[in-house]
């Protein structure tokens, strides 16, 4: 009886941590629709340059090869020229370049791998792609935080923004509305601060980009899945044809 209750209390304390995660990952706001698109290679490899610019300082793809990127119409070349240091080869793994023991010293916990969080992420709010499309154009500035740094779609996020010198800095815009009955503050857009190097709409498309790679880099084989899953229905149908006047041809005579 005490193992049972002892289980019961476990499995109590478990849904409660999962349903705060949930809370704190993302539903303060509705999430935007990603444009994904992998069958655009120019925004595949847009994406793939952003990731390993601003994502991999800090971020690991550890299940995601180099030379996979090949995939996406880049060569052995323009990966060794572009896209790895000097002391990474175009077979080795996307590795993090922070130590993680810094890494938990300065955010408290090591920065996630970033290999199938396209796939893990996704809820009822949308797919993880929508997800990260809206947590990465959803930061602004919040002095009370250790990063100075905050977020609407993950409140009280411990990463600061990669991306703020593109995107610059910018406050949320608040309006007191009615909500059942009451007046509470809703959320209606953003205020520029500073600028970034990059125009709102030019930001969203680079965003757009970097989740259209790792939406990617979550199944890699995704197209030739679909294409070779198309082939596969033609086959079946034309077989089905076939046999159905094999049928006909071999029971005509029977009656």
């Amino acid at each position: 009886m005490k193992s049972i209750q002892k289980f019961a209390l476990g499995l109590c304390i478990a849904v409660a941590s999962l349903t705060g995660a949930q809370a704190a990952g993302g539903n303060a706001i509705a999430w935007d629709k990603a444009p994904v698109n992998t069958s655009d290679l120019g925004s595949l490899q847009n994406g793939a340059k952003l990731f390993v610019n601003y994502c991999l300082n800090c971020h690991s793809a550890a299940f995601m090869r180099y030379n996979r990127l090949q995939d996406i119409g880049l060569t052995n070349q323009q990966i060794k020229d572009n896209l790895l240091f000097t002391t990474d080869k175009v077979g080795d793994t996307m590795k993090a370049n922070i130590d993680p023991k810094q890494a938990k010293e300065w955010f408290g916990a090591v920065p996630p791998d970033l290999t199938l969080v396209a796939r893990s992420r996704s809820g009822h709010g949308g797919t993880g792609s929508d997800y990260l499309y809206t947590y990465l154009r959803t930061y602004y500035r919040d002095e009370t935080k250790p990063t100075g740094w905050n977020n609407l779609a993950f409140p009280n996020v411990g990463m600061p923004n990669p991306l703020w010198q593109l995107q610059g800095e910018r406050q949320p815009v608040y309006e007191d509305r009615k909500v059942k009955g009451q007046t509470e503050p809703v959320f209606v857009g953003w205020k520029q601060v500073t600028p970034g190097t990059m125009s709102p709409k030019q930001y969203d498309k680079a965003v757009g980009d970097l989740v259209n790679y790792m939406h990617w880099m979550a199944e890699p084989a995704q197209n030739n899945r679909v294409r070779l899953g198309i082939w596969v229905l033609l086959f079946l149908a034309g077989f089905t044809y076939i046999a159905w006047r094999l049928n006909t041809a071999y029971w005509k005579d029977i009656k």
